[in-house]
């Protein structure tokens, strides 16, 4: 460990996210996995790097610029945080680079998918491409050539280039001129060539466009060509308190998000040097923003691969959601709710009775109003089409769509849009926080009286996202907790101030109270020799209160177990600080995406379920929920879902003293614990979910 560890409690965020960005890639190198879920993962690892880049380093280069030097908790300054990143960033790009040329494009070829480089084509397929050039990519090219009367262009976010310096046939002792060709994006990457033979063949569009790059230029030699890509600072500032219409102003700011300051450019490892410093100049980075890479610039072509028909054998089995067996055969929703309540644990148990709910209730005469928050949906999502239904019903119906919903924001404006035109309320959220929780409630009349009906939720209201995202959703009829979903709606649309809560914990108001409180009793528990034990599941632990709260209960004895599936800034197993506390995380075929929080509390065992993670921005700066789970069935399953993955010893990493992660192995005689394959089986047999 070396004295930044020793003089640090708190590992710096940035490395933290770094961290669990390369568990993701690690799972692009782990053979046991299938090749194309391989190439999945390496998709996703980069695309996570883009985001990196866009919201997290590009605000470090600011910072420095500013002259900014407070240090984080851990003890970095920014331009210490950023020397690290980079460093970390380059490294990994090589790496992952490593892996694509020398494991996933030979194992590719193995298995009859090839990726053909021009120098390798055959004349019939020479022949292919100069007719679907002509036909399909010319037309579509825009040559821009910089000179004295054509400056350089902007350069789109994220868009993939070519550079090109081209000299004139007529002037060979002339300066040679830059141009630049952005590769369309409207046009599929993976081209698919004519074959002799079973392989599959396909060439990238920008290797098509290179090959023919003199019909661009007629007139020219093309000296030297290389790919190039941009990544700019997308973190939207708004003035929400200066903001007469939220709607519009985000519709602004998107606008602004394509041409922020570059944080990245990515270029071909053999450009030449020519073309490199007119990049720099004109797009203005420094070398250290500079990544070379061996091999396509950006891998993210490679869903492209993955998506691929005919090849389910390299593949995961197909293990579709199954309907929770409350749900089975069940005719009316609203009488199944009002017996017990049920818990639903996604992707494993199907998303369907969220929206089946809602379709039943649009068109129940009894039911007077459908309220729901919307953070992010999906392209067609059912949920919008049966809020949109009910609304011509005649119902009241009141959405919450939430527009600041990083990079959903454009796809929650048209949703919003679209809702208000077909009659529905449409709320914007508060000024200055994000609504992040997840809660349906429905008003119905039932023998002279309203009853409410809720769903509250760990995930998005998003039917896509729910095949794949690891997520708990309750429905309930508790009068308690639909008065409390009643308040957070009025308070969410209105003045209405949240005072007497009954059963749950809203951030900003008391959830952060509550946590400390919670914490504190197993602390005070621990301290006089009684049993105290906290298990909490989450995205991100962050936040110093809470980590300074677990550190205290640690020294008292508490056990503490952490599932975080990324960003961990707590620092576990420091002699006389954090010696009771492991952290665990899994990274697997399901993106872990629940928040459960479980304290032993002198026997009671309470559990709760929440929207919010672990982190500042949560807890103070967002709308959030964490509710009970009190029914001893649907308890009894939460506790089953953190015992195993407790027990995961296939996909779960330990988090190390100094922030890197172990992954976890079966010992002699063990047996093989792959929580996520455990959960598949039991939703498949259905078992009791009794610990």
């Amino acid at each position: 460990m070396t004295n930044q560890f020793v003089q640090s409690k708190y590992i710096n965020r940035e490395l933290s996210w770094l961290e669990f960005n390369r568990k993701v890639f690690d799972e692009a190198q782990d053979l046991t996995n299938p090749l194309l879920e391989r190439l999945k993962f390496l998709v996703i690892a980069c695309a996570n790097l883009d985001e990196f880049f866009m919201v997290r380093v590009a605000p470090l280069y600011e910072q420095v610029i500013a002259g900014l030097d407070k240090t984080d908790p851990s003890g970095l300054t920014p331009g210490e945080q950023l020397d690290r990143v980079l460093t970390r960033t380059q490294d990994m790009f090589s790496d992952i680079y490593r892996c694509y040329n020398s494991l996933l494009l030979p194992e590719m070829k193995s298995q009859g998918i090839i990726l053909a480089k021009p120098a390798d084509l055959t004349d019939s397929q020479k022949a292919f491409i100069d007719v679907y050039y002509q036909k399909n990519v010319y037309p579509v090219l825009t040559p821009m050539v910089v000179d004295q009367g054509r400056p350089f262009p902007l350069i789109l976010n994220k868009t993939l280039n070519i550079a090109i310096l081209v000299q004139d046939k007529e002037d060979s002792e002339g300066e040679p001129l830059f141009a630049t060709v952005q590769v369309p994006s409207v046009l599929n990457r993976l081209i698919e060539l004519p074959a002799a033979d079973e392989n599959k063949y396909f060439i990238l569009l920008e290797d098509m466009i290179r090959m023919k790059l003199d019909s661009l230029f007629t007139g020219h030699n093309v000296i030297s060509s290389s790919c190039y890509r941009i990544t700019r600072n997308a973190d939207l500032t708004l003035d929400e308190e200066e903001s007469e219409d939220l709607l519009s102003t985000i519709e602004d700011s998107l606008k602004q998000r394509k041409w922020g300051a570059a944080a990245r450019l990515e270029v071909e490892q053999d450009i030449e040097e020519n073309l490199l410093r007119i990049l720099e100049e004109e797009i203005e980075v420094s070398r250290d923003k500079l990544f070379a890479v061996d091999g396509p610039v950006d891998l993210t072509l490679l869903m492209k691969v993955y998506e691929i028909k005919n090849f389910d054998n390299l593949r995961y089995v197909p293990r579709p959601p199954v309907q929770n067996e409350d749900f089975e055969n069940c005719e009316d929703i609203f009488e199944l709710i009002a017996k017990r309540d049920v818990l639903v644990h996604h992707p494993y148990e199907a998303f369907d009775p969220i929206i089946e709910l809602i379709r039943q209730a649009a068109t129940d005469p009894d039911v007077l109003a459908i309220k729901q928050t919307l953070y992010r949906v999906s392209g067609k999502s059912p949920i919008i089409d049966e809020l949109i239904r009910a609304a011509e019903q005649g119902k009241q119906v009141t959405v919450l769509v939430e527009l600041k919903a990083r990079f959903d924001e454009h796809n929650n404006i048209i949703w919003a849009k679209r809702l208000e035109k077909a009659g529905c309320h449409v709320i914007y959220g508060l000024v200055g926080l994000k609504t992040h929780c997840k809660v349906l409630l429905i008003v119905r009349r039932e023998e002279n009286e309203l009853k409410r009906y809720v769903h509250m939720g760990t995930g998005n209201y998003n039917d896509v996202t729910a095949k794949i995202y690891t997520d708990l959703g309750l429905f309930t009829s508790n009068p308690y907790m639909g008065a409390d979903a009643s308040a957070l709606f009025n308070m969410l649309s209105g003045y209405s101030k949240l005072t007497n809560l009954f059963k749950t914990a809203i951030s900003p108001l008391n959830m952060r109270d509550k946590f400390m409180r919670l914490i504190k009793k197993e602390e005070e528990n621990a301290t006089r020799g009684q049993k105290a034990r906290i298990i909490a599941k989450m995205n991100s632990l962050v936040d110093e209160g809470i980590i300074n709260a677990l550190y205290s209960a640690s020294c008292a004895g508490v056990q503490i177990d952490l599932i975080v599936r990324g960003i961990c800034c707590l620092r576990p197993g420091l002699p006389g600080v954090s010696e009771n506390i492991r952290v665990m995380s899994i990274v697997g075929r399901y993106l872990e995406h629940s928040r459960i929080y479980y304290f032993y509390s002198g026997g009671a065992e309470l559990v709760f379920l929440s929207s919010a993670d672990w982190m500042t921005r949560n807890l103070d700066r967002r709308v959030e929920l964490l509710f009970p789970v009190e029914s001893e069935e649907a308890r009894e399953k939460v506790l089953k879902i953190v015992q195993l993955c407790l027990k995961d010893n296939v996909k779960a990493r330990v988090l190390n003293p100094d922030g890197g992660y172990t992954k976890v192995n079966a010992i002699n005689g063990e047996d093989r614990c792959d929580s996520q394959q455990i959960f598949c089986r039991m939703a498949e047999t259905k078992p009791e979910y009794r610990a």
